[in-house]
């Protein structure tokens, strides 16, 4: 295995350069935080490379979101897998059997009481993984995908692989600055917050500030901190310019990573395949 399968379906899932990524990083540091979890590619990625080589990258890996349901998700495959793979299990089986109406039965129930469980089966079964709410009331209104979601034997292995992972691992519900401010010398943080150009849409994006991101990020780079910061750079074949320009010095490298077409332009365009809409990110470095 090169590459960690990813658990949850999700937007912006940095799964295929989470070993780019990586490759950035020092050979060797303290801990890695990362305050914008989401589908927690890159962080399965590194604790897998961690454990393959003979002497470890890094002592800890703290994760962090301000989605509790999100952070639930990833403690219950920690503490308690059996319980989210028999879940799984017994709900898609039923959702082969009528996709339609059992994606707005399982949609309606997480709007409901916002379950961590129902939040991991609208991941596999929304509309390219994109996860959705009206800021108005924060309803999650992603329509249903046009996909199958993966058989519940391949998504149980998947769970069995990364509770192997992350059974090390610390997770919390937080914001972003607080993750960002426990972070000491010598440690690695690694950012992946809502694309500025595109993601609005998404849960919490609503009150994204990326100039609250950069304050943060000085205050971690003065006390030596290694910051990574993935960011939106161009689209359409590098014809135009996503990106935001961050304070001067604040970085020291700056690479562009290939990350495909974009799935949220996919949804906002009825479906469309989209011509020449290759997005590339910055990834940006204070080091």
């Amino acid at each position: 295995m090169s590459k960690v399968p990813a658990l949850l379906k999700w937007i912006g899932n940095k799964q295929r350069f989470a070993e780019t990524i990586i490759s950035y990083m020092p050979e060797q540091f303290n801990n890695y935080y990362e305050p914008f979890l989401g589908s927690g590619a890159v962080m399965a990625q590194l604790l897998y490379q961690n454990s393959t080589t003979s002497t470890p990258m890094f002592t800890h890996s703290y994760a962090s979101d301000i989605l509790p349901f999100l952070i639930d998700i990833f403690n219950i495959i920690k503490y308690d897998p059996q319980q989210i793979k028999n879940y799984y299990s017994k709900e898609i089986e039923d959702y082969y059997k009528d996709p339609s109406n059992k994606y707005n039965e399982i949609r309606d129930r997480f709007n409901s009481n916002h379950n961590a469980l129902d939040f991991c089966l609208l991941s596999r079964t929304c509309y390219s993984g994109i996860i959705r709410f009206r800021k108005a009331d924060g309803y999650m209104s992603t329509p249903k995908g046009p996909h199958n979601p993966i058989k519940p034997e391949t998504f149980s292995k998947r769970v069995d692989l990364w509770h192997d992972l992350i059974k090390n691992s610390t997770f919390s519900t937080m914001s972003f600055e607080e993750c960002m401010d426990k972070a000491q010398p010598g440690d690695v943080v690694y950012c992946d917050p809502p694309y500025t150009h595109s993601q609005s849409i998404i849960y919490g994006a609503q009150t994204f500030n990326i100039e609250t991101l950069f304050n943060k990020i000085a205050e971690c780079k003065a006390r030596g901190v290694y910051v990574m910061l993935s960011i939106n750079g161009t689209r359409e074949s590098n014809k135009k310019d996503i990106s935001i320009t961050p304070p001067i010095g604040l970085f020291e490298r700056e690479i562009f990573v290939n990350c495909g077409t974009s799935m949220i332009d996919r949804l906002q365009n009825a479906g469309q395949t989209m011509q020449n809409e290759v997005v590339h990110d910055k990834l940006l470095l204070t080091w």
